[in-house]
């Protein structure tokens, strides 16, 4: 019977124990863990690669006394900050060559002068610094074009009369102008080629004027340009349309104008009459340019001496970009005298710009199409 009893006792013992040990094991063992299917093995052992953040740019420090030109973008006096540039009226003619200062110029207009002599150009030369350069010309006449484009400029007119055409926007309040006021230079050329704008030139006529020297209420307040930073040139690859354009040959059939681009430089070397356009006035420095604007544009006839006006108030037409090597398609816009010449790319955004000197052409749509670009 006591035998019996103790066989009870540890049964019951045996049960007490394996049922509380039991417990004790499932409190205490880890979770299962969840079966990976193949996908989600990847993306563990693979994780997302993030995108590299684009560096912030430090902020610029100007050189002591110095500021960026609102022309071109480059280094110059700060004691120029205020002072206007001037639009110089220089004869194209081949007997008017070599020009002298034009490689010292911010931006150069281009433009067909006149319907007969097969149909010659003339430059309209815009210099912020112009106390800087030694002689500047030949200068001569102006035509009413020059004087709706300079005002976007704020630029003082620098020429030698015009035809009577002239006249009305001589009168309007935005337009300032220097008119057979320089100097002679004695260069065994007939006389309409000897005029120059020499030191001390712009001085005198100051003197003699009312003329401001500095910007005037008349100054555009939005800037001319949208450049970019030196460091972070325009990506022309990205642009849409964009193509390579290592020469420009511009359809002006009496002088030939042509554009190559040289690498070494990143310009566009500037060449016409079949040769380079060279400057004796700065070492005989061929003409270059960073930026090339060229607008296709109508024009109306005045009268059958040749005399003309480009229609440069207008909207929507076509027009290329080119720098460093690269051109892409652009439109161009113009509402008012008193407005800048506004450049667009496809995508209807305003265009920016490298630093550097800007060449402007104005070619006519009747001979867009022997434009080459290429």
């Amino acid at each position: 019977m006591r035998k019996r009893l103790l066989w009870i006792l540890l049964a019951l013992a045996v049960g007490v124990c394996a049922t509380g040990c039991g417990k004790k094991e499932k409190e205490v063992s880890a979770p299962a863990e969840e079966e990976l299917s193949t996908e989600d093995e990847i993306l563990a052992e693979e994780p997302e690669e993030e995108e590299p953040e684009e560096e912030e740019e430090e902020p610029e420090v100007a050189p002591e006394g110095m500021y960026r030109s609102e022309l071109t973008n480059e280094w110059i006096s700060e004691d120029l900050k205020n002072q206007r540039p001037i639009a110089v009226m220089v004869d194209n003619e081949k007997t008017a060559l070599p020009h002298y200062g034009l490689t010292k110029a911010d931006i150069v207009y281009e433009m067909m002068n006149s319907t007969l002599n097969d149909q010659i150009t003339r430059f309209m030369v815009l210099f912020k610094d112009y106390d800087s350069v030694d002689q500047i010309g030949s200068v001569r006449s102006v035509r009413p074009t020059n004087l709706i484009i300079a005002p976007e400029w704020n630029a003082i007119v620098c020429h030698d009369g015009g035809p009577f055409y002239i006249n009305m926007y001589l009168e309007k309040p935005y337009v300032d102008h220097f008119s057979g006021t320089f100097s002679r230079v004695n260069n065994g050329k007939p006389r309409e080629f000897t005029e120059y704008i020499l030191p001390g030139d712009m001085d005198k006529n100051f003197r003699n004027t009312k003329v401001d020297r500095e910007y005037n209420e008349y100054r555009l307040e939005d800037p001319h340009f949208q450049f970019v930073s030196e460091k972070k040139p325009v990506k022309m690859e990205e642009k849409a349309g964009s193509f390579d354009c290592t020469l420009v040959d511009l359809p002006f059939g009496h002088n030939s104008s042509q554009l190559d681009y040289d690498e070494a430089s990143g310009t566009y070397l500037y060449s016409e009459y079949g040769s380079a356009h060279k400057d004796p006035g700065n070492g005989n420095t061929q003409l270059a340019f960073k930026n090339v604007i060229l607008q296709k544009m109508t024009y109306s006839q005045l009268d059958e001496h040749g005399y003309l006006i480009w229609n440069c108030l207008d909207a929507g037409k076509e027009g290329y970009y080119i720098t460093n090597g690269k051109a892409m398609p652009i439109t161009w816009s113009k509402v008012s005298e008193q407005e800048r010449t506004v450049y667009y790319d496809m995508n209807g955004d305003e265009i920016q710009i490298n630093t550097g000197k800007t060449y402007i052409g104005f070619v006519a749509d009747s001979k867009w199409d022997e434009l080459v670009v290429q």
